[in-house]
């Protein structure tokens, strides 16, 4: 009988490594959306209805998997990660348990931006953190209660930080063809990337080989700069570079969701990911990936 495996959080990621899992798990999927059960049916996943801010509609969770992947994303204000809270409370819920069974694992995909700015620095697991806003608080939030949790109750909890997903579809086409400016390169600020399958090879590895109660880097090689990024997506597709502007006259013309990013520079390591769970990337960098594909983007 295959162990149950429980998925928090059911979006693209979430499909990617479901594919990956079918075979070993009985995949269950909590999902707050009844018309995208058919959706985590064709990957193999049984829907589980429920909402992590409704507390009431998780009771069901209690004993339900030995292995839980939370990639449910806090919520959109405060400080504090109310859903992880409203999770762990339910994963926790004795009355409800056979045999007061708790999960054993529990791997969290959290965001390389706990770390704030670095100003270009080289960062491993080690570094400190240094929250720049309440996107990344709220994931400083998430990351301790799952780690205290872990520790109360014997489980062997992984996180994974990571940074800019990628794929075919999550390319910046868009901001290219709308001609939005990028910094000038002494302005600008080192970004880091990890291509959507790799990061749902990298979460089946995790579940594997992860160490309790340790941080890995989901990360590439790819040590770029953020316009160089843009401009290696245009080159590639035969799109215009972005204008390069200071840091002054770019800011009006971008949004603040993406401005906030282009305030930190960071490169992340990822020798513990490569040694500790057998990680060999399909695409080692961006540059790798596009080499792969066509020259005409829809």
């Amino acid at each position: 009988m295959k162990n149950k495996l429980l998925i928090v959080g059911c979006g693209d990621i979430a499909m990617r490594t479901a594919d990956l899992l079918r075979k070993r798990y009985h995949l269950l999927g909590l999902c707050r959306k009844a018309e995208n059960f058919d959706t985590l049916r064709r990957h193999g996943i049984q829907p589980i209805a429920g909402d992590l801010d409704q507390p009431a509609s998780l009771a069901k969770l209690a004993g339900l998997a030995h292995t839980i992947v939370h990639l449910a994303p806090p919520p959109a204000r405060g400080r504090r990660d109310t859903r992880t809270t409203h999770l762990l409370a339910a994963l926790s819920r004795r009355s409800n348990m056979p045999r007061g069974i708790l999960p054993h694992r529990l791997v969290y995909i959290s965001t390389s931006g706990v770390y704030g700015n670095c100003d270009g620095d080289w960062v491993d697991e080690k570094h400190a953190i240094n929250p720049y806003n309440e996107r990344a608080w709220r994931r400083v939030d998430a990351e301790r209660q799952i780690r205290n949790w872990g520790k109360r109750h014997g489980i062997a909890v992984s996180i994974l930080r990571v940074p800019g997903i990628y794929a075919m579809d999550r390319l910046p086409l868009a901001r290219l063809r709308q001609g939005t400016p990028a910094l000038l390169a002494d302005e600008d600020s080192y970004t880091n990337h990890i291509h959507a399958d790799d990061l749902a090879r990298i979460i089946v590895a995790t579940l594997r080989f992860g160490k309790p109660g340790r941080i890995y880097h989901a990360s590439d090689d790819s040590h770029l700069k953020m316009a160089d990024y843009f401009d290696l997506v245009a080159d590639h597709f035969n799109l215009p570079c972005p204008p390069r502007l200071g840091r002054q006259q770019a800011q009006a013309l971008i949004t603040p969701g993406m401005w906030s990013f282009m305030q930190e520079s960071r490169r992340l390591t990822n020798q513990r990911m490569k040694q500790e769970l057998h990680v060999r990337l399909r695409y080692p960098t961006v540059a790798a990936f596009l080499g792969g594909c066509p020259r005409i983007a829809k």
